[in-house]
């Protein structure tokens, strides 16, 4: 019961990159970084493991975003000329490539690291993709028509991308591949309409585990401010929750810590793993196993405890590296101590 993750992304090392930020700068170039990323991606992967989670991941170390890391093996899309837009609903500003031609993949993307996972690790290993909705939201529409028919257009295109690269992954040993979907959260109609339907397309074809993770966002001042708009019930997951418990994909992640999410919204999930967000990315404080082991006995309530997985709210890349740690070790103590209480 109640095995352990994380949602993705954890501190890149400060010899790897600038520390603490959502895009940070390289400090190494060539060979040196492709090495250096590894490196980073080894330091993670035993650390997880050194915590006690049950699920590895990469830590996202060789990626600058979570979404433009993909879009880096991407032709049709121009890095060399960023402009600066709203993403999220206007929440925050970002430099992003502009899409200008017809999106296709360059070739792989994501077999060295997942590779280099699978070899270091003996526990099943979860590879995270941006979700084609998210990746439509981060990216300058130049071609596909900038409109609503454009965006779902463009998001289809994306969802072919993201199916070569998943059958891949697959075929590398991945055990889990989760699309990462901040935009679900904020597009809710949409997502409904058309951003499940791009999902599935992503997912097409894969026999491993899928996931999809859909949080309020990494714990940065543009995201904490917005979740302060909220009111005191978050009830966006009400919105795109029955249409994922209709669709394919066999876990969804749910913002629950510090959050203000109510908690029978999972019942919506019927049927599907829950990965209940127990660590707090927005705050330094560690949790304590106790912490950690009530909210896991609130989501039982609503969520079968075959179902539950333990997880962290969101990414921990903008985080400070030894906070991440600490939350790590708590994140596994308290799935320890709920399998006590609750076993």
């Amino acid at each position: 019961m109640f095995k352990t993750a994380i949602a993705g992304s954890l501190p890149k090392p400060a010899w790897l990159s600038e520390t603490q930020k959502l895009w940070p700068q390289w400090k190494l170039q060539g060979a040196e970084l492709a090495q250096a990323k590894l490196d980073a991606t080894l330091l993670w992967i035993k650390t997880q493991e050194a915590a006690g989670l049950d699920t590895i991941g990469d830590g996202e170390q060789s990626r600058q975003h979570f979404v433009h890391g993909f879009l880096e093996q991407v032709d049709g899309i121009d890095f060399e000329h960023k402009v600066t837009m709203g993403i999220r609903d206007n929440r925050y500003e970002a430099q992003v490539p502009q899409v200008v031609a017809p999106v296709k993949l360059k070739g792989r993307v994501h077999a060295a690291e997942a590779r280099f996972l699978r070899a270091n690790t003996s526990r099943k290993i979860k590879f995270t993709l941006p979700g084609p909705m998210t990746i439509v939201d981060t990216v300058a529409d130049r071609y596909y028509g900038g409109d609503k028919p454009g965006r779902i257009k463009m998001a289809m295109a994306f969802a072919e991308l993201l199916n070569q690269e998943a059958l891949a992954l697959q075929a590398d040993g991945v055990d889990i591949i989760q699309f990462d979907e901040p935009a679900f959260n904020v597009y809710m109609q949409d997502a409904a309409q058309w951003g499940v339907q791009a999902l599935e397309v992503a997912a097409r074809g894969l026999t491993c585990t899928t996931a999809v993770h859909i949080c309020y966002g990494y714990g940065i001042k543009a995201n904490n401010d917005w979740k302060q708009t909220l009111g005191n019930e978050w009830r966006q997951y009400a919105d795109i929750f029955p249409a994922l418990a209709q669709s394919s994909i066999q876990q969804v992640s749910v913002e629950c810590y510090h959050s203000h999410v109510p908690p029978d919204l999972m019942a919506l999930l019927g049927g599907k793993d829950v990965m209940v967000g127990v660590i707090d990315v927005a705050s330094d404080i560690i949790e304590t196993p106790e912490q950690i082991a009530d909210t896991i006995g609130h989501a039982l309530q609503f969520v079968p405890r075959q179902h539950l997985i333990a997880c962290t709210n969101c990414g921990l890349a903008p985080m400070d590296r030894a906070v991440a740690e600490k939350k790590l070790a708590a994140l596994a103590q308290g799935a320890a101590l709920a399998r006590q209480r609750y076993g």
